[in-house]
Parts: structure tokens; C-alpha cells; sequence
């Protein structure tokens, strides 16, 4: 017997329409790309991503054609998303701080008819032209002035085509498993891979997200999502924001601590999301500048583990709260969060500080194990290390055009490539990536957890650690240090500050002092690149000269 209620197809159109019936006058504001602050609310943008509809339709996009856009987190950007999924296509999303190639690449392998692009991206564009045949049209995001010198076959003005269309188009009437957005995995192993999401798993995605335990914004919020509409759909923002009809600020292209914290600012903001690197540059400019947050209350950190140095500077010196999520592009991407349980929740602040440098509990709509690598489950004890592994109505099921081929196990889960711990609480740690993990001794040694206590020694700008192949041990851990501006440090002094914090057997067996560290496309230390750069690099411990 099946139930008896209405057939309301769960799309992503729905959420922009109920925005502009139910908050419509609620502000978008944005840093806009030519630099001023630009103000529109959900209203004018339902109305706008409509005129965009009808100007793809124009351009010939059909349901399923891919439209791929390039660019920072703008009410434009906004009205693009929804323009191209409202008619059925599907909005593609690229990274521009990937290199040139794997652009190309990208744009070949989703077969891009559209590009809709920001000023700031023309010259890489331009350069790659004739790399990307299948992009007919190029929408620069601007306005006529903004367009004077850009003169390009297949190039088009976004505010002309707005102005040129009616905003007379139908939205929705498809399935809701039809597919709306691609995002190509960063791909530090191999080419990148494309996550295909359907209008149902953003909706459904979209209700998680807005749950107290998880993000939690209604519509009292004001909602900075400074992690990038490029980068596994902002965490979902775009949709959550219009969804509840919170204020959005979209920052634009300037991510630094002095134009974040002037937006945190003049806009009263109450909510906001990002990776490490961005929170550090602002507890920086706010310490060097002695600046204060007046209305910032809650803060969720992902892309990489937060450091303790950073929890506590929010806590202590500005009283805001951090939370921790953790995510994948493959998981649309939020697949767990810190927010305390009633257990946790009753602890002293110190001892709560343990839970949320953790990466957090599953959702609803999350499954979530350990398995060693024969696919044996493994106990949740907070200790034991094994590959995360999880699944769920918005966790991959397989690669845009079958890359990579079966992903899933027997029981149907996605083994993430991370090494993770879960705990009695249900509190998930990540230890490593499976390609990180250093393997001493026949035990596993975590580099992430070294690197976030090293990051809380006061001279200290970024750190990473690699392993560096031992001729008894195989491998030993190594410490990169990137000195804060200004500061000398020792090896020893690095040590010192170790002790009693990890495992003895933990301890680096040397701390090299570098001028950068690399970073990957998604704000990540890029391991990878750290390794070709330290190949001839000899551990003062080995007998002999060995490559890392």
C-alpha cells in the first residue's frame, strides 16, 4: 500500500521560489568583482536567474546540457545557479585555482556548451580558447562598462542578457532525481573525477544542513559564506541561505582578514563558514589591528582540521563559537558536524575543546563505519583507526561517465580515502588520508594530529608533516615549519613543545624550516607537492641516504 499524499518533486527551483514568496525583500549583498558593494534581495534574483533561463534557452541549452561557470561568491554567481538548474540543466562548477590543464580538461570531460565566467578569469580563459571546443558562448559577468575591451567570438554580456529576456519561464516539471549540479573531484590521484548531484540530493542535502545540530541558520541569520560556491556547492549556503530566507554577504574575490572582518562588520553578520587558512588570517588582522566582533556568534570550519590555536583565539578572545564539519565533494559535502550532544554539551569548556577539534557526528541521512583494509568492521572506541567509510541519499554512487569504475562495497558504502577514529559519542576523527598516513614500525602515526599541535606553538604560521622512509622504522615522521613574519625558531624548540602532547614514538625525527608551504586548489596543504619537493631530502636518523 502506498501513501496518499501529494507528488511534490523535491527541485532546487522550489527553494528560490519559495524565497522570493516568503522573503523577498530579504537582502543579497556583494562585493562585486569591478569592487563596489552591490545590494539586491531574493526577489529581484528569482526574477533575474528567470531572464537568465530564458537567455540559455536561447543559446540553445537543453535538460541535461552542462553549463559551467567560473567565478567568486556573487549575487550573480547566485542567479547563474539558478537559471541553469530551474530549466533542467546542469550547473557546473569550476575551480579557478586549479591549473590551466586540469581546466581543460574539466570543461572537455563534462563537454561544456556555456561558460559563464568573472572578469577576473578572462586572460586564463582566453589563453586556453581553443583548448575547450565544446563552450560555444562565454557570459562575462558584468555589466556594458564592465564589457568595454572584451571582444571575443562567443563572448556575451551577463547584464544585457538579462535586460533582453523575459522573466515569463517555467521552472521545475521534471524528476527530481534529474541531475543539477557536476563538481569534479581536486584530483590529487589521477584526473579528477565528476560527483553528478541530482535536484533530490540537493534538497535533501538542503534540510540536513538546516537542522540546530548541523548548520542551523534561520532566518533571523546573516550568512557570510566565504568558502566558495566553486568549492562542493559553498557546504550548501546557496541553498540553505535562500532556503530559511537568511541575508547572504557574499564576499566576492577578497578573502583576506581586513575584508572579511570590514563584512562581518558593516553587514552584522551572525553566521559564518570557511577553511583554517581564511579564520587564520583574520584572528591575525583582527589581533594586529585590535579589532572586535560585535555580532559574529557561530563559525564552521572544514576543508582541513581546525587547530586548536584557532578554537581558542575565537573562544576566548572574541567569544565566538566554532564548530567543526567535515566533508567531501562527494558527499555534497557536509557529512558530519561538531555540534555537541547533550553529554558533551554538560562538560567544562576544556573538556568540550576535546570534542570539537574532532570532525563530528553524522547527520540524519548519514551512515557512517570503520573497516580495516580487508573490509572488516571495526569498533567505535575513539582509538582504533580504520578507513571511513559512508553512505547516504546524497553520497556518491558513481563517477560522472563511470570513471573509476564500481566505488561502492558490497554493502554499498564510498570509502572516503580517509583513516578516521570514531568515538563511544559517535564522534568521528579524521587521523589521516589513507596516502598520508606514516606507517612506522608496522603502527600508523598521524600527521594531521601533529601538524594541529604544532600550528599552537607561537611562532608558527602553517605546519605539515610528511614521512620520510627510515631503513628499520620504513617511514618517520618530519615536520615542515613556515615561520610566522619575523620570527627564528629551533629544531629543539619545536620538540620541546611536543612533548607530553603526542605519543614519544610520535615525536618528528626532524623539523625542517621551510619558505612556503604549498596549497592545494581546495585551501589544503598539498602533500603531494611537498613529497617531489623533499625526494632527496636524508632523515638524520637513516643509516644511509634514502628518497622521502
Amino acid at each position: 500500500m502506498l501513501g496518499l499524499m501529494q507528488n511534490w518533486p523535491l527541485t532546487v527551483d522550489k527553494i528560490l521560489d519559495h524565497a522570493k514568496a516568503w522573503h523577498g525583500d530579504r537582502e543579497i549583498v556583494s562585493r562585486s568583482v569591478e569592487g563596489p558593494i552591490v545590494r539586491t534581495t531574493y526577489a529581484e534574483a528569482h526574477t533575474r536567474a528567470k531572464r537568465l533561463s530564458n537567455a540559455l534557452k536561447g543559446l540553445g541549452v537543453q535538460p541535461g546540457d552542462r553549463v559551467a561557470t567560473l567565478a567568486w561568491n556573487t549575487a550573480r554567481h547566485l542567479e547563474a545557479w539558478y537559471g541553469i538548474m530551474g530549466i533542467g540543466a546542469v550547473c557546473h562548477t569550476l575551480n579557478p585555482r586549479l591549473f590551466p590543464d586540469q581546466l581543460c580538461y574539466i570543461i572537455n570531460h563534462a563537454e561544456d556548451k556555456v561558460l559563464f565566467t568573472d572578469l577576473t578569469f578572462l586572460p586564463i580563459l582566453l589563453q586556453n580558447r581553443d583548448k575547450m571546443p565544446t563552450v560555444k558562448h562565454f557570459v562575462v559577468m558584468t555589466d556594458r562598462e564592465g564589457m568595454k575591451g572584451v571582444d571575443f567570438p562567443g563572448a556575451l554580456c551577463f547584464e544585457d542578457l538579462v535586460e533582453q529576456n523575459s522573466a515569463d519561464c517555467e521552472w521545475g516539471g521534471f524528476d527530481e532525481n534529474t541531475a543539477a549540479g557536476l563538481c569534479y573531484t581536486s584530483g590529487t590521484t589521477g584526473n579528477p573525477k565528476g560527483v553528478l548531484y541530482s535536484h533530490r540530493s540537493n534538497f535533501l542535502h538542503t534540510l540536513v544542513t538546516l537542522g540546530a545540530d548541523v548548520l542551523g541558520i534561520s532566518a533571523k541569520d546573516v550568512v557570510l559564506p566565504v568558502v566558495p560556491m566553486f568549492h562542493a556547492n559553498a557546504w550548501g549556503i546557496a541553498f540553505s541561505g535562500p532556503a530559511v530566507g537568511s541575508k547572504l554577504v557574499m564576499p566576492g574575490q577578497k578573502l583576506d582578514g581586513a575584508s572579511i572582518h570590514e563584512l562581518l562588520e558593516t553587514e552584522g553578520v551572525t553566521f559564518s563558514a570557511a577553511v583554517p587558512t581564511v579564520w587564520q588570517m583574520l584572528l591575525t588582522h583582527l589581533r594586529d589591528t585590535k579589532g572586535k566582533l560585535t555580532t559574529l556568534k557561530r563559525v564552521v570550519i572544514g576543508g582541513s582540521a581546525v587547530p586548536e590555536a584557532i578554537v581558542r583565539g575565537f573562544r576566548d578572545e572574541f567569544g565566538v563559537d566554532v564548530t567543526h564539519a567535515w566533508g567531501m565533494t562527494e558527499t555534497s559535502p557536509l557529512g558530519t558536524q561538531g555540534t555537541p550532544n547533550a553529554k558533551i554539551a554538560a562538560m567544562s569548556e576544556e573538556e568540550q575543546l576535546r570534542y570539537k577539534l574532532k570532525q563530528g557526528r553524522p547527520p540524519l541521512c548519514i551512515e557512517m563505519k570503520l573497516t580495516d583494509d580487508a573490509g572488516k568492521v571495526l569498533p567505535h572506541d575513539g582509538t582504533t583507526f580504520g578507513r571511513l567509510k559512508v553512505k547516504g541519499p546524497f553520497v556518491v554512487g558513481e563517477y560522472f561517465k563511470g570513471e573509476g569504475g564500481q566505488i561502492l562495497d558490497e554493502d554499498g558504502y564510498f570509502d572516503t580515502g580517509d583513516v578516521s577514529t570514531i568515538d563511544e559519542h559517535g564522534f568521528m576523527q579524521i587521523t589521516d588520508r589513507a596516502k598520508d598516513v606514516i606507517k612506522s614500525g608496522g603502527e600508523w602515526i598521524s600527521s594531521i594530529e601533529i601538524e594541529n599541535i604544532a600550528m599552537g606553538h607561537p611562532k608558527a604560521a602553517i605546519c605539515a608533516v610528511i614521512g620520510a622512509a627510515h631503513p628499520k622504522w620504513d617511514e618517520r615522521p618530519v615536520l615542515l615549519v613556515k615561520l610566522k613574519d619575523g620570527e627564528q625558531a629551533t629544531k629543539e624548540e619545536f620538540l620541546k613543545f611536543l612533548e607530553g602532547k603526542i605519543a614519544k614514538w610520535w615525536t618528528p625525527d626532524d623539523v625542517v624550516f621551510v619558505q612556503e608551504i604549498p596549497l592545494g586548489a581546495t585551501g589544503k596543504i598539498d602533500k603531494k607537492v611537498i613529497r617531489e619537493q623533499m625526494k632527496d631530502y636524508v632523515l638524520p636518523s637513516a643509516q644511509q641516504p634514502v628518497s622521502a
